[in-house]
């Protein structure tokens, strides 16, 4: 099959598979005689396995381990264990971070009760008293 038909049939785009060949995490298709690449089930499973790693929110450094690790079936599955062990750590920090985020902008929320002027809106006039801290980095695996 030809790209645009992978992309229908793993519902995604064109665009998403190039990349994706092109960070190495799909690997290169065959080319036709008139250089059109050429897709095989393989591809289309990949993709597949690729998109639902992502729809996890995975980055591709875990996925890319992951791969490695299916293209050794033989292999015991604890190095899998671990990918997903640093990730679901990777997602308790985001879900801190989500917490704190939320008590901060309820805060705010609550110095506006009332419909009042813009002038007098509690949540301006707290966003502009706010101090500016140095940026705290965000515990994100995704780069």
């Amino acid at each position: 099959m030809k790209i645009g038909e992978l992309a229908n049939v793993a519902r995604c785009s064109v665009e998403t598979i190039r990349y994706y060949e092109k960070e190495g995490l799909l690997f290169e298709p065959g080319r036709t005689s008139g250089n059109f690449r050429l897709y095989g089930a393989e591809h289309v499973e990949r993709l597949r396995f690729i998109r639902n790693c992502r729809t996890l929110d995975m980055s591709h450094e875990e996925i890319r381990a992951l791969l490695l690790l299916t293209d050794q079936p033989a292999d015991d599955c604890g190095a899998i264990n671990d990918v997903f062990d640093q990730h679901i750590a990777h997602v308790d920090e985001r879900i801190q971070e989500l917490v704190q985020l939320k008590a901060q902008l309820s805060v705010l929320r609550q110095q506006c009760q009332t419909e009042r002027a813009v002038n007098a809106c509690g949540i301006l006039q707290g966003l502009a008293a706010m101090e500016t801290e140095q940026k705290q980095e965000r515990h994100t695996h995704l780069g």
